[in-house]
């Protein structure tokens, strides 16, 4: 059997989705029962692959067991696949661009079928009149997108009128309610401003939000103190759902760090997890011990803990990252005056020459995207080589970036150990992340150098890290891709695979799942993924979109 030839459609089924693509229809599925005979079934759980038949009806699966009957059903033959739920990727961007490219390519095309947004401080909304006017225009003049909300409540409406191709959840951003109350001030917040703040969390989870996250190292996120992290933190008390953190930092103060995330589940009494856990720069690569012990011991204390992680050595965020967060009080305004002011350039230029050394130098540094196409030459491009070749001095360069792209520039950090990461990824606490947006090889989506892990994340960590590392089972792969972020989140009807659960599950074949996207070439899908279903829908089969947008909006469910 070819591997192409895997899945057997009727021809009616195969001339009705066709007809539905051609008209542009947000395909839902008129498609009946399924029954995908004789797979390796990884049920998410943990547990070792078992041969077994998985029958699908109404977005449910109907049965799991041996010779279920075909009486009615679509056969696919599965022999020689893997068959596991559909990933959940605990720490996505994919927000606002499922409005440009609803299919999310690059997501989907990884086995990912649940995009959890609403990361590192930051969300769809609340919005301030002016951040509506400004994402508005941005995605109108870019995209040709209207967006016509500003809110989760919003946004969760529109993607339910407009269905994408894979479901979508969010938590409510930190930094995004600060800035909504506050700005992005320097400043402790007033009692009143805490008060309107945790509305905007109250409001947030009433419409669905799946936790609560901050974004430490980023403005207005800084400048948060632990007591108005604790405030805005407990509305989730009762609900199961976490207070996730990216923290004030991974480096040298990354113990520090850790602690303060943990007292802010400690004090609020919610659960705690820690976004992209490293230990960043080669000093630091020795915290990773005492980091993981953090974290046991606070669980074994009864505070639950969990963190996420994707499968590279290298970051990714804004390039305006490598300077201190001082400098950054205000805005993007007020950031470039400081980088003008001959009072204030000097101990700038020191902190970031400081970060740079600590990720092993200049050619650590990748930038990934620019606002402006008169910048377009440095996407791609280490900092030290372009900076040798254009014959500027790298902090200058960067500096320059910097101004005169208004701070839109973005970047890839190379600083972390590949044992540790192995490590990490492996750790009965951690779950697999991405940490990135969806994309596509062409169109509006294909702009930039992202990092690899928008492409290659969740076939990387089975191809190399299980089955050419052994760096563990592939059953547990799955399980921190499934069952466990599924937990996490309080999703009880997916994450697994049995009887009435939802039908999310993603097809591939062991021996060759790989991803392909590098550093120097991201936009590269990966191999392997051979179909993937969602609601019981294809989405993907034979390795392809078939156009098919069954995804739905998965509001929180409080107190369950």
């Amino acid at each position: 059997m070819k591997r192409r030839d895997f899945v057997t459609m009727t021809t009616g089924g195969m001339a009705s989705l066709l007809a539905q693509r051609a008209h542009g229809q947000p395909t839902v599925s008129s498609q009946g029962r399924v029954l995908v005979r004789g797979a390796t079934v990884y049920d998410g759980s943990g547990a070792t692959g078992t041969l077994a038949d998985v029958a699908i009806s109404g977005g449910l699966i109907e049965a799991v067991g041996e010779r279920l009957s075909e009486t009615g059903a679509e056969v696919v033959d599965a022999r020689g696949l893997a068959l596991a739920p559909g990933f959940i990727d605990i720490h996505s961007h994919t927000d606002l661009v499922l409005l440009v490219d609803p299919l999310a390519p690059s997501k989907l095309r990884q086995g990912v079928t649940t995009e959890v947004a609403g990361q590192d401080g930051g969300s769809v909304g609340p919005w301030t009149s002016a951040a509506y006017e400004e994402t508005r225009e941005q995605y109108r003049g870019r995209y040709g997108v209207e967006i016509d909300f500003d809110g989760l409540e919003g946004f969760f409406r529109r993607l339910e009128r407009d269905r994408p191709a894979v479901n979508f959840a969010s938590m409510v951003g930190a930094g995004t309610v600060r800035s909504f109350v506050i700005g992005d001030d320097d400043r402790p917040a007033t009692a009143d401003e805490i008060e309107a703040m945790v509305r905007g969390v109250r409001d947030a989870l009433t419409a669905g939000a799946c936790g609560l996250s901050s974004g430490l190292e980023y403005v207005p996120g800084a400048f948060a103190s632990l007591d108005e992290l604790v405030a805005l933190a407990q509305p989730l008390q009762g609900t199961g759902l976490p207070y996730a953190s990216h923290m004030r930092n991974e480096d040298d103060q990354l113990l520090a760090a850790i602690e303060e995330a943990l007292n802010v589940g400690r004090l609020a009494g919610v659960p705690v997890h820690i976004s992209h856990l490293k230990a960043q720069g080669r000093r630091n690569w020795w915290k990773a011990d005492p980091a993981l012990l953090l974290l046991e011991h606070a669980n074994a204390d009864g505070l639950e803990v969990t963190f996420d992680r994707y499968p590279y050595v290298a970051y990714s965020t804004g390039l305006a990252s490598l300077f201190p967060v001082w400098s950054r009080d205000g805005g993007t305004g007020a950031f470039l005056d400081r980088l003008n002011d001959p009072a204030t350039a000097p101990a700038i230029e020191r902190a970031v020459r400081d970060k740079v050394d600590k990720l092993g130098g200049w050619d650590a540094v990748l930038i990934t995207s620019t606002g402006s196409e008169d910048f377009a030459w440095a996407r791609g491009a280490r900092v030290g080589e372009l900076a040798a070749t254009r014959g500027e001095e790298p902090y200058a360069l960067v500096r320059r970036i910097i101004v005169q792209d208004r701070n839109r520039a973005g970047m890839v950090g190379f600083g972390m150990s590949e044992d540790n990461t192995t490590r990490m990824l492996a750790h009965p606490l951690g779950m697999v992340c991405s940490d990135g947006g969806a994309r596509a090889v062409t169109g509006p989506l294909s702009e930039g150098s992202p990092h690899p892990r928008s492409y290659g994340t969740f076939p990387r960590v089975l191809g190399h890290y299980c089955r050419e590392q052994n760096a563990m089972p592939l059953e547990l792969a799955i399980h921190k891709m499934t069952g466990m972020p599924a937990a996490r989140l309080g999703m009880t009807d997916r994450g697994h695979i049995a009887s009435g659960r939802a039908a999310d599950l993603v097809l591939f074949d062991p021996d060759t799942v790989a991803d392909r996207a590098t550093f120097e070439q991201p936009h590269q899908y990966p191999v392997g993924i051979q179909a993937v279903i969602v609601n019981g829908v294809f989405a993907l089969r034979d390795g392809e979109p078939t156009g098919a947008r069954p995804g739905k909006v998965l509001r929180a469910r409080r107190g369950e």
